[in-house]
């Protein structure tokens, strides 16, 4: 990856910092000039029914950050550094479209792609007539602005969710997810929760099943085959999504914690926090303009990003969605 196309990233403000590669999804700013957003969306009410399964992760220790030196420049995930956590419950697989549909139908909630009447979409994925693209972002033209494009039209409004019942919810941003949670009773993951969930167990490793790589003896998540962005092979089965429960869980139970979707965390992003991050607990930054997101997505490939390791680091603004990403949940409450 050159400076140059680290720059270009930065320069569109995708909220992958440094990273001019596939995996970098457009901030909503890409195709529409800052200001020009619809009121906020009403907060949902609480009381809702969370079905997702979960998965207990037990108190400790572990070594958070870069193990492999596989690290981005500009993404913070050095120096590692000993975080210890309290014990936790976490969705055992991100939030499907089943799951977000009973959220919108109790509610009658509006995500923001809704409100703002467009959101972001591969190139080979968009289902939308020409007059509903508005267009490409700047720094990474695979991405298209697709009007009517939702978590219901992840194609764009001549697609839908029919059959997917059991595939991630996307085109969620951070606000939706923590409209959801509140619904729920619930909360999106710290970035030191979500690593160390996603380790399953397993520290210093580069992924969840240990230092493998995701093709070695079978395919273990779902991310990008042949090359980028024109041609995939679908070796591992899938153009975008697959459904949640696809490949093996790690250690704690967790389904495809890398790969799939990028999934929102409730830090702000901050690519120097390691070096007074707390060594308990720790919730990230007070304050921010980005909101983490981890775990990388079915757009990646370790020839041009290798986002979908454990240590890895992303974030976009919270207003932003995209086809790519969604979001798991954890208890309030630890239970022990």
């Amino acid at each position: 990856m050159t400076s140059d196309e680290q720059t270009g990233d930065e320069r569109a403000g995708t909220g992958h910092e440094g990273c001019g590669c596939g995996c970098g999804t457009p901030g909503r700013d890409a195709f529409v000039p800052l200001g020009s957003r619809p009121p906020d969306a009403a907060a949902a009410p609480a009381g809702g029914r969370h079905d997702v399964e979960q998965a207990h992760v037990p108190a400790g220790r572990f070594t958070m950050g870069d193990s492999s030196g596989d690290r981005n420049p500009g993404d913070g995930e050095t120096p590692r550094h000993e975080v210890s956590l309290d014990a936790f419950e976490i969705d055992a697989t991100t939030v499907t479209n089943a799951d977000f549909a009973r959220f919108v139908d109790e509610t009658g909630y509006r995500t923001e792609a809704e409100t703002f009447g467009f959101s972001a979409v591969f190139h080979l994925a968009v289902e939308a007539d020409p007059a509903d693209i508005m267009g490409q972002a700047e720094a990474t033209p695979w991405w298209f602005g697709v009007r009517g494009a939702d978590w219901a039209h992840p194609g764009g409004p001549r697609s839908d969710v029919e059959g997917r019942d059991d595939h991630p919810a996307t085109h969620v941003s951070w606000n939706d997810a923590v409209a959801y949670c509140a619904w729920a009773g619930r909360r999106l993951p710290t970035e030191a929760e979500w690593e160390y969930a996603a380790r399953g167990g397993v520290d210093g490793a580069k992924y969840p099943w240990g230092d493998a790589e995701v093709d070695d003896g079978g395919w273990r998540a779902n991310i990008w085959q042949g090359a980028f962005p024109r041609d995939n092979t679908l070796d591992d089965g899938w153009l975008t999504t697959a459904p949640v429960r696809t490949f093996e869980p790690n250690g704690y139970g967790l389904w495809q914690p890398v790969g799939n979707v990028w999934e929102w965390c409730q830090d702000w992003f901050d690519p120097g926090f390691y070096d007074r991050s707390p060594a308990a607990n720790p919730t990230g930054p007070d304050q921010g303009g980005m909101r983490i997101l981890r775990g990388g997505s079915y757009l990646c490939h370790i020839s041009y990003c290798n986002r979908y390791r454990n240590s890895a680091r992303s974030s976009n603004t919270p207003d932003s969605s995209m086809g790519n990403a969604g979001f798991r949940t954890v208890a309030l409450a630890p239970e022990t």
